[in-house]
């Protein structure tokens, strides 16, 4: 599957360059366009998947085997202080290219390149994370 106007899927089809630094069998990994710090690659699937809750576990499964590997790479590489890997799934979570994708960035400390949360979160009670795991483990349907 493939779509015409995917940034990503261009770049698979050879109509965009990359520089490609590992493959397999449903992923390929490229070095990012932008680099707040030398060494961010990303890994992005060989079939058009808009993201991680359309994946099937043949593909998520090898996206994050290949994943592990190139964070391994670019840690023996760059020796960065540490490595976030991040997805956004959907543009409420700022997904810019709906293609199924995972970063590799390289951290230094505080950089502060994945500042998460605007404020302090709430701590729910123990009662109130229960109910939502049992939420979660219901809608999983095993």
């Amino acid at each position: 599957m493939d779509d015409p106007h995917c940034t990503f899927c261009r770049i698979l089809r050879g109509e965009l360059p990359a520089t490609i630094v590992a493959e397999s069998p449903h992923a390929v990994a490229i070095v990012d366009l932008r680099q707040f710090h030398v060494g961010h690659v990303i890994v992005i699937t060989r079939r058009h998947v808009h993201d991680i809750r359309d994946a099937d576990a043949d593909t998520a499964a090898d996206v994050f085997m290949l994943t592990a590997r190139v964070a391994r790479a670019v840690q023996a590489a760059y020796a960065p202080e540490g490595i976030s890997l991040w997805h956004s799934a959907g543009e409420a979570a700022n997904q810019e290219v709906p293609h199924l994708h995972v970063h590799v960035h390289p951290r230094v400390m505080g950089d502060r390149v994945l500042d998460v949360y605007p404020a302090a979160p709430a701590l729910p009670s123990r009662d109130e994370l229960g109910a939502i795991g049992a939420r979660i483990a219901a809608a999983l349907g095993d």
